[in-house]
């Protein structure tokens, strides 16, 4: 085992997904694994060992009230904390519950829903502690995360770009969906770091890396209503990954109001 800096994996409510774009790295995590000592991965190792840890990557919102003690507990363990992903981030899809009766759901779901024991509300990291660095996306961009990590091993700033999709589409030349074809599409409101896939496909983007910062959703309300799409395929639009940002919440209630705010 590497005697370098420790690494913390850490799991909260998610599907595993951004755990599994580490793994995706294949040569290049076997790089990262001679330099740092892997304390905690559930998907890769049933080692565990107690912290501190120089980092720790957290996977996952936070829906329980386990979730909530476990994660002030790793922060306290944790040196530099970077939460990975739009669960982690942003609540995840599981944030649709957050508009809805949970106690209703459980009801028709479980058999006997008095044994579940959970919290009103899926809520980011960000909600609960300091974190030090946010990677979006559903899943994170696996060259992204680790290009974060290589930059914390070797003492440097990360290089998260702030920019929104429409600066990958610019700097790849493509064309605008939305302009060209009147398809709806989140690029300009949404987080950079997918490298445009979509638009490249000539589709809109969904959103999967949340708002970008400083969105605008106003001043892309009046674009989105004119490329014809109903007011209800543009609530859908905003309402998948990333449903809780409030940014994306500001765009729900403009596209159910069908106008844009100043």
């Amino acid at each position: 085992m590497s005697n370098g800096p420790s690494l913390g994996v850490f799991k909260f409510a998610s599907c595993d997904g951004c755990q599994l774009s580490l793994l995706d790295c294949e040569d290049e995590i076997l790089a990262v694994a001679k330099a740092v000592r892997i304390a905690n991965f559930p998907e890769a190792s049933r080692a565990v060992v107690e912290g501190p840890y120089d980092v720790a990557l957290v996977e996952g919102s936070v829906t329980t009230a386990h979730d909530l003690q476990r994660l002030l507990r790793v922060r306290q363990e944790s040196r530099v904390l970077v939460t990975i992903g739009a669960c982690a981030t942003a609540g995840g899809i599981q944030a649709l519950r957050n508009a809805a009766d949970v106690a209703e759901y459980t009801r028709v779901v479980y058999a006997h829903p008095e044994y579940i024991n959970t919290l009103e509300r899926s809520t980011p990291i960000a909600e609960h502690v300091k974190v030090d660095y946010e990677l979006r996306g559903c899943p994170v961009n696996k060259r992204q995360l680790l290009d974060v990590l290589l930059a914390l091993l070797h003492g440097r700033k990360p290089d998260i770009h702030p920019h929104p999709v429409c600066v990958e589409c610019k700097m790849a030349g493509t064309t605008c969906v939305l302009v060209a074809n009147g398809t709806p599409c989140l690029g300009p409101v949404t987080h950079a770091g997918c490298g445009a896939l979509c638009p490249s496909y000539a589709r809109g983007c969904f959103g999967c890396y949340g708002p970008a910062e400083d969105a605008r959703v106003g001043a892309l309300a009046g674009p989105l209503a004119a490329s014809g799409a109903k007011p209800d395929e543009l609530v859908r639009l905003y309402s998948t990954f990333n449903v809780a940002a409030p940014a994306f919440q500001e765009g729900q209630r403009l596209a159910r109001e069908g106008g844009a705010s100043k």
